[in-house]
């Protein structure tokens, strides 16, 4: 196995984790008493997360395509997540809860790509100042 698969094999244990999470909390009985906003900012920063952990999981094995990969694995899961969902006793599926989760996908996108740009500015920088 050669390093950049290994390391992107490595890393894809983290969005995975994060993914069984996800699949367990929607497995559980019930929305719980929080506040609809709760709610909303709860699925907007997870799919922020799991994209953002995909695109750092699998970078190393197909650079910069890892960002539409990793929107679509997000964007399945959600969608996924959302028919599981209402195969549980107490749960709904939601149409709304999957556009959130979109957003947070965009949001996850956006800030990789404002990061990307910054540290490329901070490297050219570099190379001009040394």
């Amino acid at each position: 196995m050669n390093p950049a698969t290994r390391t992107a094999a490595l890393r894809a244990l983290a969005p995975l984790a994060l993914m069984g999470l996800i699949f367990w909390s929607s497995s559980q009985s019930g929305g719980g008493n929080i506040p609809e906003w709760a709610h909303v900012v709860g699925h907007f920063a997870e799919y922020a997360a799991l994209a953002a952990l995909w695109i750092w999981a699998l970078g190393p094995l197909v650079g910069s395509r890892a960002w539409p990969v990793a929107a679509a694995i997000a964007l399945a899961f959600a969608i996924s997540d959302e028919i599981h969902q209402s195969f549980v006793p107490g749960r709904v599926s939601d149409g709304f809860d999957v556009l959130v989760d979109s957003l947070g996908v965009w949001a996850a996108l956006l800030a990789a790509a404002y990061a990307r740009g910054s540290s490329s500015t901070r490297r050219t920088q570099s190379h001009k100042s040394g």
